[in-house]
């Protein structure tokens, strides 16, 4: 005798029992909701968790059903008394069913006897009213599978019912969310074809401060912060800026279970046309920050990149697979002096042993910096060497042409470079080290010759860095350091590659540079961070024929002029130091997006080589400077 909480259909099978085989077959004949997963587990973990919302909606319609059948019943009862027994009709069997039918609401009304397959849902809105709309993991499946048909393009219905793993993850020593776009973690918004799609990114505004006048937006040139000859010096700067919004998408398909296919393009407004102002109208121009494809194969634990990314060099928080990058959680765009990175084109292969071990070579695009110790382009002669009467002339350079920058100069590049990492990840943190190969090359045309000879010389350096966790997961420990010579180029200060020595040829400058920082996390969208870092130069020089120093950390330049305004300053950057604090504040969250506010300070000091006053007194000069930045970020995807 069935339970009297539930309908018979066809008298045979309850209303959860069809709603169970619609369900079977809707996961059997519809295209699924979500694409191949990392791994088999989190497929499997996806699918019962649907399973269970299924389940779970089941049994809140019968609940529903059990309610409205004991109101009706009690009606009855209720009414039995005022009926008479004469009116009320034989029950007989082409009444029955009739008479429940209309008991019955019309949601729930007896469906035909030809069972139909339910339509495909209508896609929710990206900002729907209704309750917040649930995301999937970073690492759950993706919205479409390798083997579904179905339309060229649809959007994707809500994926509700599965774990929520919120995107605005500030308990992170290097948050997505603000280091990158946390793009990852948020879910498919429409497919194309078997690729799904995932939007992110960001509005910034950001009020920047700095002690100093260095004409800048929101990125700053550490090393240019200048010394008291100028008038910029101690001419404080104020400056609005939303250059720093920042959009991104990523593309992934999964042609099989242990292959995936992924492309991400990111960009910015941290451009700059040759008509860009900010008189009337700020036009700041979008940017290629990142663009590349990754291809993986799980099984055989490979992985490649190519495209244009951040460097190998760079810390990373986990392994060295894309948008794992251990960046400082700053506003500045130019991050802050002592960590190592670029972002350039490149093409990486990479291997892991259980995703705990890892060991990438990336092949990157090469560009040198170039200092001298008195003005010196491209072309120019350098001063006379010891014992001989006149110098060389030296090319190492040439403008941008067909889609470069015309106003930028580009060194001579023979080879990429080259660099060689190897990371794990244990139970008690995150380290890595790596090799760094460079090559540098100039045309030189010796002092009465009348053809150039190509000299060509090597740079490079080692690195290493660390994540880590102080006892607790509110606290951790970040680090890295990277020593060599001709390394300039990694560190934000930019310090120069090279030189040039007595014979036109180029040398590489040595250079150390390092960071520290402690992350802390006091409540889950509270984020705190301390960071110091510091940059450090080496000499380069060679004797001229007259008894000076040429090339780069020379000290015998009269730097008299450094503190006296409008006076002359030649000075060589020998060190700077930094120190940055500041935090982040996740002050809103719903299904409307997320807004968050930052604060950060950095203290910058300059130290030059060593010169003196024309007067045999020694000189040396140093500087310092200021930055603030408060910024508020609205993050629309982030729901």
């Amino acid at each position: 005798m069935p339970s009297k909480n539930a309908i018979r259909i066809h008298g045979r099978f309850t209303l959860s029992g069809w709603l169970l085989v619609g369900t079977g077959l809707c996961l059997a004949f519809s295209q699924p909701a979500f694409a191949q997963a990392d791994d088999d587990a989190q497929e499997l973990a996806a699918i019962k968790a649907q399973m269970r919302r299924l389940e779970a909606e089941v049994q809140a319609i019968e609940h529903r059903h059990a309610q409205r059948a004991a109101q009706h019943k009690l009606a009855s009862a209720n009414n039995h008394s005022s009926v008479s027994q004469l009116s009320r009709p034989v029950k007989t069997a082409s009444n029955i069913a009739p008479a429940r039918r209309a008991e019955r609401p019309p949601s729930e009304a007896e469906p035909h006897s030809t069972l139909s397959l339910p339509a495909r849902p209508t896609p929710a809105p990206l900002l729907q009213s209704g309750p917040a709309r649930t995301e999937l993991a970073s690492n759950a499946p993706s919205a479409v599978s390798p083997t579904s048909g179905g339309p060229l393009f649809q959007w994707l219905p809500s994926q509700a019912g599965i774990g929520k793993k919120h995107g605005m993850d500030l308990e992170s020593s290097s948050p997505l969310a603000i280091t990158q776009t946390a793009v990852d973690q948020l879910p498919p918004i429409f497919s194309i074809g078997n690729v799904s799609v995932r939007i992110g990114g960001f509005i910034d505004f950001s009020n920047i401060w700095r002690s100093s006048n260095m004409t800048s937006g929101p990125a700053t040139a550490w090393n240019n912060f200048p010394y008291a000859n100028s008038p910029n010096h101690g001419l404080a700067e104020e400056r609005l800026s939303a250059q720093l919004s920042r959009f991104s998408t990523l593309l992934e398909a999964n042609p099989t279970k242990s292959i995936r296919l992924q492309a991400y393009i990111e960009t910015d407004f941290g451009g700059s046309a040759g008509t860009t102002n900010s008189v009337q109208i700020s036009g700041y121009t979008p940017r290629l920050r990142q663009g590349y494809f990754t291809f993986t194969q799980k099984d055989w634990g490979l992985h490649i990149l190519m495209g244009q990314a951040w460097s190998l060099a760079t810390n990373y928080a986990k392994g060295i697979l894309p948008r794992q990058e251990q960046l400082p959680a700053v506003t500045d765009n130019n991050q802050i002096p002592g960590i190592s990175f670029t972002r350039v084109p490149q093409i990486r292969i990479g291997k892991d042993w259980a995703q705990k071990y890892w060991l990438g070579l990336s092949i990157e695009d090469p560009q040198a910096t170039v200092a001298f110790s008195s003005p010196l382009s491209s072309g120019g002669t350098l001063p006379a060497a010891y014992g001989h009467s006149a110098g060389a002339k030296v090319f190492y350079a040439n403008t941008g042409g067909v889609l470069l920058n015309p106003n930028s100069e580009y060194t001579y590049n023979p080879s990429p470079d080259i660099i060689l990492k190897g990371a794990a990840d244990t139970s008690f943190g995150h380290y890595e080290v790596f090799g760094l190969a460079r090559w540098f090359r100039s045309l030189v045309e010796a002092p009465g010759a009348r053809t150039t000879r190509k000299e060509t010389k090597f740079g490079g350096g080692v690195g290493a860095g660390m994540t880590l966790p102080l006892g607790t997961p509110k606290l951790q420990l970040t680090g890295n350091i990277l020593a060599g010579q001709g390394i300039g180029r990694y560190g934000p200060s930019l310090i120069p590659d090279t030189t040039f020595d007595g014979r036109g040829e180029l040398t590489p400058v040595p250079e150390m540079m390092g960071a520290l920082g402690l992350i802390g996390h006091p409540d889950k969208s509270v984020l705190l961070y301390t960071y110091g870092g510091i940059e450090t130069a080496g000499r380069r020089r060679y004797i001229g024929a007259n008894g000076a120093q040429y090339g780069y950390g020379v000290n015998d330049l009269n730097l008299g002029g450094c503190d006296v305004e409008f006076g002359v300053c030649n000075a060589q950057t020998r060190t700077l130091a930094s120190f940055t604090t500041g935090g982040w504040w996740h002050f809103l969250d719903g299904h409307y997006g997320s807004l968050m506010g930052g604060l950060q300070y950095t203290y910058i000091r300059k130290f030059a080589f060593r010169g003196n006053d024309s007067e045999g007194n020694s000189v040396y000069p140093t500087t310092s400077g200021h930055t603030l930045y408060v910024t508020f970020r609205y993050f629309p995807f982030q729901q």
